[in-house]
């Protein structure tokens, strides 16, 4: 498998760039959605960030339209809901596709590392989480409807 942050990811302003300033880190990264059930799951998605980035931790979402069109603003409108409204300070990427034959490689890779259930690679809804290990090989998913908190121990495994 490559490198998770090896791969190319795009900035909110579309420029293209890697997870390379995350190297070294544990990750969780999920994909998101301003207008979804589970939106919620930010205030603990920053809770988990503010504890354990001081140990080389950090939470990266991409947010994603592709599921009941959730997802409608643009990276300006996403923002401004994610830091108003959660207090979100973790970084928060482009909007991408995560399946399909437009799905971001880095999302591709993802699920190639950590299938869901029976072996799909798919990814069903929002906030679907992948959590990554310092060297970014080692990958585990998280359904949509695990909460932040529940992921807590997993990442302490890591730290």
């Amino acid at each position: 498998m490559t490198v998770i942050t090896d791969i190319p990811v795009r900035k909110p302003g579309g420029e293209e760039t890697t997870l390379a300033d995350h190297a070294g880190q544990v990750l969780l990264i999920v994909n998101t959605a301003s207008k979804c059930g589970f939106t919620p799951q930010y205030a603990g998605l920053e809770a988990l960030h503010r504890q354990y980035a001081d140990r080389g931790f950090s939470v990266l979402a991409f947010p994603c339209n592709q599921f009941g069109a959730q997802e409608p603003g643009d990276a300006e409108e996403i923002a401004n809901f994610c830091a108003l409204t959660y207090d979100v300070t973790f970084p928060i990427y482009a909007k991408i596709d995560v399946n399909g034959p437009n799905a971001a490689p880095l999302f591709d890779a993802l699920k190639r590392a950590a299938p869901g259930v029976i072996g799909s690679k798919r990814i069903k809804w929002n906030f679907t989480k992948f959590l990554v290990d310092r060297a970014g090989m080692k990958v585990e998913r998280f359904a949509p409807t695990t909460s932040p908190d529940a992921i807590g121990p997993a990442i302490e495994k890591l730290l």
